[in-house]
Order: C-alpha cells, then structure tokens, then sequence
C-alpha cells in the first residue's frame, strides 16, 4: 500500500486553491461539501468560484501565488493551474512547512491525493489509484454506486444515534460488532432506508432486550489453490465475518489479505517436518475459541476435505458439541491442472483420474502401485515432491511404460505458477535444474501432452 487512506475533519478549517479556473472550481466544490473554508490565489477567478469562496466565508486574493505568504495557516493547499511552474513551486513551498499539498494531475507533486468519492453522508467511500488512473477510480466508482444504496447515509446517522445504548448495554467490543452485523441484515435497514424511523426505533429496542451472547462457530473453509478470485461467494462472506481465522502454510498472502482486518490471526502451517502447530493442538485451538463465543475461520488451502484433514477437525468439533460449518473450496487438483491447460479427463486419453497422497511413510511412499499402472487413467499425486523419484522407479518397477507423460506444477494459479513436463523417466533430475519448490502437484498421464496444445497461463 503506497498511500494510506485518512478522513480529514475540515468543517471550518481554512484550505488554500491557487487557481481560479474550472479545475480549481471543481476542488472547491468538494471542499465546501466538508464545511471547510475555501481561500483561493489567482491573478483571475471564474464566478462560480468566487461563489464558492463568499458561500464559505472565504477569502479570494487577486494575484499570482507567491511562496513567500503564510502558508502553515492553511490545513491543506492544492494547486489548480494549468502552469507546471506554477504548481511546482506550491508544492515545494508547502513541503518545506510540512503542510499538506496536491497538484492536481501530477503525482509526484503531490503529499496526498484527492480521491473518486462516493457520497452518502456521513457515509463516505473513497476510491483511488495513487494518481496512477484517476479514471479508473471514476470508473469503480461508478460501479459501485450502484449497490450502495441512498439510504445508507440515513442508516449511518440512525447507528450514531443508538451507538451510546448499544455500547453501555454490550460492553464486549466483538459482541457489540456482532450485534450490529446481525442488526444490518434484519428487516430494521429497509425501516430507516424508508424513515420508518419509530418501527426502526422498536425494533432496535427489541434487539437489545433479548441480546445474548453469543454462540461461538467454527467454519471450515476451503480457500482454494492459490488465485483468490477462485474462492467461493460463502468463503469470502465467512472469512470477512470471523473473529478469529487459523490459516495454514497452502493459504496464500493475497487470500489472507482477504480476511476481516481486525481478526484475530493464528498461523499453524505445517511443513514436511517442521509442524509449527500439531493436529491435535489445533484442534483444541479451534475448541478454545468457539468455546469463548468466537467466530473461527479455519482457512485451509484447496478443499478441507480432500488431504486437509479437515474430517479430523470436524470430528472434534462434534465431540465438543460445537457448531461448525463446512465450505468446500477448489482443490489443487482441478485448479492447477487447468490453469496449466492439462485436463485430468478426456475422452481419448483417461476415462478416470485418482487423487493420491505421495506423503513418505519411513521414507518411502506407501500406495497401491499395482492399481496404478492401468492407461487411460490419469494420476493426481499430493504432497509428492520429496518421494517423487521413488514413486517414479516403483510405477516403472510395476509396469508402467518410462515414457509415461508427467507433469509437476510449483505454486498452482499464482503469479509464480512454475510448470515442468517430462516422463516418469526423467521428471525427478528435472525438479533441481528447474528449482521446483514446494507446494506443487504431480499429473501422471497421457492428458499432460495436451498441454502444448491448451496451455493458456
């Protein structure tokens, strides 16, 4: 994040525009929206913004901006010319006061930035690209005017009235947030958003008389192979609501990202050898919490279900007579082998496909090889980097032709999805020369030399 996002309180603080063009006039429109009080500098003005400047008490200073006038007595400065120079030389005069400037349409001259703004007072969202495209941030906001409605201005101020009740009556903060989260999604939003204000009002009321603290839930979640635009709608929903999430080593950064902000987070990967957090302890982390009345997201990577152990955790979750939900997610298998362009079915090449765990049992995989050595089957092998080279010898050693096709993918449906193709005979001496790292996934089948043809990442 290279700019950090702030609300300024100008309600009767003077701010300078140097400027008195259309540009300039357009800055001030927003600025008397905030209550500030606009002065300008420019040799000459446009009506409409001296309009402006008298509306707020402001003052219109009829000469060419020079940098040696009292600058630290304004909140912020922006410069509105159309002379580079010009706006230069604001810039670097409000600099050396630390007083915050923007040049309108140049960046680097710039200490913030005026954002696309969506207005529903006090509700107020602001978009922005670090000037990098304000038409882009014109053009979100656009669509996301759509979906907030016009009523959320009125269902900001109705909160504010209440907000004192609510907190002397629920003094724990992450429960008060819960009972304002639930509050949002009952009928009462649709009371304010049509100034049934009284009907709001009692069911407010209501609310608050029967509050109990609540029930702590456990979701277990699947958040897929990597790329967060393959989470599902109810992953997301849940990820941003938990209180607490647990996440291991397969979630990626860009997923966790995701997550509400404020959440508790409690990272337990696990890696070949190295457990930060043992099964059985995140089990009782996942007791624990939902136990206090947490909402705990446990954030797996791929699907809970398949390799994730995600059975184990659910049983102890019943034990403990814990609510829990359970939210598939796409597992490694299906994203990666398609964002490689390697289908694991098709109707010339593999009538069945088999997910496999190549996870090494004293050092050595233990799978059931004579199963595997049938064609038009494509294999799925989890967890096999490391034991690779003995899977590869013992489906050779079982009768599986050396120049079987194979695929291993690094980093599945990231930015870093790394790819190498190869036969069983010669897969393992390719993982060091192409610094294949760990989590990857093996594709053993005739569907890999389709890749060529239908890679597409």
């Amino acid at each position: 994040m290279e700019i950090f996002p702030i609300s300024l309180k100008l309600q009767g603080q003077p701010c300078l525009i140097v400027g008195g063009g259309h540009i300039a006039y357009r800055k001030a429109v927003l600025l008397a929206k905030a209550g500030a009080v606009i002065h300008v500098v420019a040799p000459d003005i446009e009506q409409n913004l001296l309009d402006i400047v008298h509306s707020t008490h402001g003052q219109y200073h009829a000469d060419k901006f020079d940098p040696q006038i009292s600058l630290s007595s304004y909140r912020l400065v922006i410069a509105a010319t159309n002379d580079k120079a010009v706006n230069q030389a604001v810039f670097e005069a409000c600099e050396d006061l630390n007083v915050l400037v923007n040049s309108v349409d140049d960046p680097p001259h710039c200490r913030f930035m005026v954002p696309a703004i969506i207005d529903r007072s006090p509700l107020v969202v602001s978009i922005a690209t670090n000037g990098a495209s304000p038409v882009l941030s014109r053009q979100i906001r656009t669509q996301l005017e759509a979906s907030i409605p016009h009523g959320m201005g009125k269902l900001a101020d109705f909160s504010g009235k209440w907000r004192k009740a609510v907190k002397e009556q629920i003094t724990n903060p992450d429960e008060r947030r819960i009972f304002w989260e639930d509050l949002y999604a009952s009928p009462l939003k649709e009371q304010v958003f049509n100034d049934n204000l009284i009907e709001a009002d009692r069911l407010i009321e209501q609310a608050l008389t029967k509050w109990q603290k609540p029930k702590g839930e456990v979701y277990l979640v699947g958040a897929g192979p990597g790329d967060p635009e393959l989470l599902t709608l109810k992953a997301l929903r849940l990820m941003q609501q938990a209180d607490v999430v647990i996440y291991d080593r397969l979630v990626s950064p860009a997923i966790l990202e995701l997550c509400r902000r404020d959440a508790e987070k409690i990272y337990v990967g696990k890696a070949r050898s190295n457990h930060s957090v043992p099964q059985d302890g995140i089990n009782a982390l996942l007791v624990k919490y939902a136990t206090e009345g947490k909402r705990v997201c446990r954030l797996k990577g791929g699907d809970p279900f398949i390799f994730g152990r995600g059975g184990e955790e659910i049983q102890e979750l019943f034990a403990a007579n814990i609510t829990f939900q359970v939210v598939p997610g796409i597992t490694a298998a299906s994203g990666c082998s398609a964002y490689a362009g390697i289908p694991l079915t098709h109707r010339d090449y593999a009538q069945s496909v088999r997910f496999l765990t190549g996870h090494l049992k004293e050092g050595s995989p233990e799978l059931p090889w004579n199963e595997l050595v049938y064609e038009n089957q494509t294999l799925v092998l989890y967890m096999g980097l490391v034991g690779l080279e003995k899977i590869c010898e013992n489906l050779i050693s079982h009768g599986q032709r050396p120049n079987m096709p194979v695929a291993l993918i690094s980093k599945g449906t990231t930015p870093d999805q790394k790819v190498v193709v190869g036969t069983l005979a010669d897969i393992a001496s390719k993982v060091e020369e192409n610094h294949i790292q760990a989590p990857t996934l093996t594709i053993i089948g005739e569907v890999v030399s389709l890749r060529e043809q239908l890679q597409w990442q």
